[in-house]
């Protein structure tokens, strides 16, 4: 296998690897309910668990998401052929 393709390969799975980051990262922030970082993310401090930077890692799970969406879309055709 050549470099270029290991990189590729590498790339892809690292990619993989942001939606559910940025998930877990939300989960943990809505659960600590905020902090010194909320504060420079929320103009209204305090209102809710999913203002700030939960919300914010909710928006970077969902545009990290297209790779799951792409290998899922992969796995479907190569189950229907």
């Amino acid at each position: 296998m050549s470099e270029g393709r290991v990189a590729a390969q590498v790339c892809d799975w690292l990619s993989l690897a942001a939606a559910p980051a940025f998930a877990i990262m939300a989960l943990l922030s809505a659960a600590h309910g905020g902090g010194p970082a909320d504060i420079l993310c929320s103009a209204a401090h305090g209102s809710s668990p999913l203002s700030g930077m939960a919300a914010m890692y909710i928006l970077m799970s969902i545009v990290h998401s297209a790779p799951w969406l792409k290998l899922a879309s992969r796995r479907r055709r190569r189950a229907s052929d």
